[in-house]
């Protein structure tokens, strides 16, 4: 059985328990319990802090674990990284007051840096050759200039609004993270099946994600065009229908390019165009 640790609480354990509901695995809440059973996959699920879930990877603590990428580079743990899961997208940027006229990396020489991350900045500081004073603090990072704490800052940015807020721009983009799934190094060839099969389902979800199922009624003169204009996951399902001048076209396609192929396709003479949603595609 494979125990894996995900974050008790925070901005990836929704997206966690998401993942695994939707990979066919129910899991108890924690309700301040430190293991809970796992259902639907032969599992149990660990609760921790994100920054410990490296840790109790790499000494076996748990065979595998869901944390960002960002915990991982800053832990500095020997650990594997089986497949990133597309959610928890975040950077690491270096920010600076709104009115500092910012010249480069070397603008950080001689003064002093407030981080939840000295390793990671610590790496790239010494690849620019820059020599600042890196002052670690736990958290509230972003208002750290405004009280004369430091004279920039490290840190997490998503939309960044908080920068915003808090009088920053922000000026080098460092590190980007997002949630993955890490292993032990040193498992049983039992477990890395049971990975193995972990990840054939997430694999199913992620690849699913932004993703549309898209069906239509097609003049048959029109398919060779439709076909060049949609090449699905090898090529478009081409089915006949009764009326031998007309034909069903079968596509999955990326969202982002769904309503430029359907205007493309109805120019074609496609009629009865049905887009669905797409849970899982298997590759």
């Amino acid at each position: 059985m494979l125990r894996i640790a995900i974050q008790a609480k925070g901005r990836l354990n929704e997206d966690t328990m998401s993942l695994l509901a939707d990979a066919g695995i129910s899991v108890a809440a924690s309700k301040r319990k430190l293991v809970a059973q796992a259902s639907g996959f032969p599992m149990e699920v660990l609760y921790l802090r994100d920054d410990d879930i490296p840790q109790a990877v790499e000494m076996g603590v748990a065979d595998i674990g869901i944390v960002g990428l960002n915990e991982v580079a800053e832990k500095g743990r020997t650990v594997c990284e089986e497949m990133k899961l597309g959610f928890g997208a975040c950077r690491i940027s270096l920010a600076v007051p709104r009115d500092v006229d910012y010249t480069g990396p070397e603008w950080f020489s001689g003064r002093r840096i407030a981080t939840s991350y000295p390793h990671i900045l610590s790496k790239f500081f010494s690849l620019h050759q820059v020599n600042a004073e890196i002052h670690e603090i736990a958290g509230s990072v972003e208002i750290a200039p405004a009280v004369g704490m430091a004279d920039g800052i490290f840190d997490i940015v998503s939309s960044g609004g908080t920068l915003v807020q808090n009088g920053l721009k922000e000026v080098e983009k460092v590190f980007f993270s997002e949630a993955a799934l890490i292993s032990n190094l040193h498992l049983c060839a039992d477990k890395r099946t049971d990975i193995e099969k972990l990840k054939f389902r997430f694999r199913s979800i992620v690849d699913s994600r932004g993703m549309k199922y898209v069906l239509m009624n097609l003049p048959q003169k029109s398919l060779d065009e439709a076909v060049a204009i949609l090449p699905g996951m090898r090529s478009p399902t081409v089915l006949p229908l009764a009326d031998k001048d007309w034909c069903s076209l079968h596509v999955v396609l990326p969202e982002d390019q769904l309503w430029e192929k359907i205007e493309q396709l109805k120019a074609l003479g496609a009629e009865g165009i049905l887009v669905l949603a797409l849970e899982n595609m298997i590759k």
